[in-house]
């Protein structure tokens, strides 16, 4: 990986909306056909890492920075992502600063250089390697200070932006869902015949009703 420059996080968004870290072109889809590759292991994750993906909660990421800092009694913690992940690691990280008082900020953006091949499909055409750049991430939030000449420093921002929650709130899972439902049923007959007369009637209702809530 080449590092690309340091920035805060608003200067990520910016670069990313400029569009600064561009795809390679590929080759035509109807004549080539990409290699696919061996997956690669990915480096053992630290203790201290929060790793984002785009599928990734939010709020999961809120709750194992508040298991971070007040069960665990780590100073600090980081947020790694990649490629469409990057508004989200962000995000997560703004939150978390309005969670948690005095945490100072170091961000990183770096570009990871990928080789791509793709093999021909039709005769007399060569092999194709492309490189595409993805960007990458890296915020580190600290309660002790950090290196203040860093060009990605951050300095904590203003306690009255700082929102107090309690553990219990920080760690409880979001998600609701509920549902209800009801039902009538009516229902009448007659009857005659020649040597007897017989009426009846009948009615039935019922109602059903259910909610849950995660």
């Amino acid at each position: 990986a080449k590092v690309c420059e340091h920035l805060g996080t608003e200067g990520v968004l910016h670069r990313r909306r400029q569009g600064l870290c561009k795809l390679a072109a590929m080759p035509p889809t109807n004549k080539y056909t990409r290699v696919v590759k061996p997956k690669e292991d990915q480096p053992v994750k630290e203790e201290t890492e929060i790793r984002v993906t785009s599928a990734g909660s939010v709020s999961a990421y809120i709750s194992r920075a508040a298991k971070l800092f007040n069960e665990m009694e780590k100073t600090f913690l980081t947020i790694t992502a990649t490629g469409n992940a990057l508004t989200k690691a962000v995000t997560t990280a703004e939150v978390i600063k309005r969670r948690f008082k005095g945490l100072h900020q170091i961000t990183k953006l770096t570009n990871l250089d990928i080789e791509d091949e793709y093999e021909p499909l039709e005769e007399g055409l060569d092999k194709v390697t492309e490189t595409r750049s993805v960007a990458c991430i890296e915020i580190k939030l600290s309660k002790d200070e950090l290196d203040k000449s860093d060009k990605g420093y951050q300095e904590p921002i203003d306690e009255s932006l700082v929102k107090d929650v309690d553990d219990e709130e920080l760690m409880k899972p979001r998600g609701r869902g509920g549902g209800s439902g009801k039902g009538k049923a009516k229902g009448k007959g007659k009857a005659k015949g020649k040597d007897g007369k017989g009426k009846g009637k009948g009615k039935g209702k019922g109602k059903a009703k259910g909610k849950g809530r995660e």
